[in-house]
C-alpha cells in the first residue's frame, strides 16, 4: 500500500501552501514538469513567477524532470530576456514613436534553446539558471549559484559563474544510476525501493523492475 503523497495535488504537505508540486501549479504551456518535482516558495508565490522572460513567441521551453527539489527564490532566465548583440544591445523598438521599425527578428537574437533540468536534481536557494542550460540527472546546484553552462549528471556546481566542485560518486556508480533510472519506475516500485534510493545502494537498485 503506497503511503506517499498524492502526485495530483498542488500542495502535498497539509497546511503548507509554500511547498508546491510544480506540475500541478504551472499555467504556462511552455513549462513542462515531471511528477513529484517541487518548488518551495518563500512567500506563497507560484513557480511560474520564478520563470522570467518566458514568451511563447520565442518558442523555447523549460523542461523539468521528476523528483526535483527546487529551493525558494530560484530563478530561471529564459530567452525572452536576450538582446540583439550584432550591434547595439539597446532595445530601441520597445519605445515606439518610429523606433518599432527596428524590432529584431528571432534570427537577430542569441536564442539558446530549451532549458532542461534532469531528474532528481537539487537546486539551492536563490540560484539562477540562465537560458539554454542543460542540467543532468542527479546534479546539485549550490545556493546563490549562477549557472551559465551545462552541468553533467551527478555533479555538484557552485559559484558565479557556477563551476564544478566535485562529482557525487565514482564514474561507475554514476553510470549505474543513469542506467537504472529509478525515477522512471512505477511509484509502487519506487516506494518499495526508497531505502536503496536514498542510500545509493546500487546492488539493490539493480534489481528494480520498472515500466518507463
Amino acid at each position: 500500500m503506497i503511503t506517499g503523497p498524492n502526485p495530483n495535488v498542488k500542495y502535498p504537505i497539509p497546511g503548507n501552501s509554500n511547498l508546491q508540486f510544480i506540475k500541478n501549479t504551472i499555467t504556462k504551456p511552455n513549462i513542462i514538469a515531471g511528477e513529484y518535482s517541487y518548488y518551495e516558495a518563500s512567500n506563497g508565490e507560484a513557480f511560474d513567477d520564478q520563470v522570467l522572460y518566458h514568451y511563447e513567441v520565442i518558442g523555447t521551453k523549460l523542461i523539468i524532470g521528476k523528483f526535483c527539489s527546487i529551493a525558494p527564490e530560484v530563478r530561471f532566465m529564459m530567452d525572452g530576456g536576450t538582446h540583439r548583440m550584432n550591434g547595439s544591445t539597446y532595445p530601441f523598438n520597445l519605445f515606439g514613436n518610429g523606433w518599432e521599425a527596428f524590432t529584431p527578428t528571432l534570427e537577430d537574437l542569441p536564442i539558446k534553446g530549451d532549458t532542461v533540468v534532469g531528474n532528481d536534481v537539487w537546486i539551492g536557494r536563490h540560484a539562477t539558471i540562465m537560458p539554454g542550460v542543460k542540467i543532468g540527472d542527479g546534479a546539485i546546484i549550490a545556493a546563490e549559484s549562477v549557472v551559465v553552462k551545462d552541468v553533467d549528471p551527478y555533479t555538484i556546481v557552485g559559484g558565479n559563474p557556477a563551476k564544478e566542485i566535485r562529482k557525487r560518486f565514482a564514474p561507475e556508480v554514476i553510470q549505474a544510476l543513469l542506467d537504472i533510472r529509478w525515477w522512471d519506475a512505477d511509484i509502487q516500485v519506487i516506494h518499495s525501493y526508497i531505502g536503496a534510493i536514498v542510500s545509493g545502494d546500487i546492488e539493490t537498485l539493480s534489481k528494480m523492475k520498472y515500466a518507463p
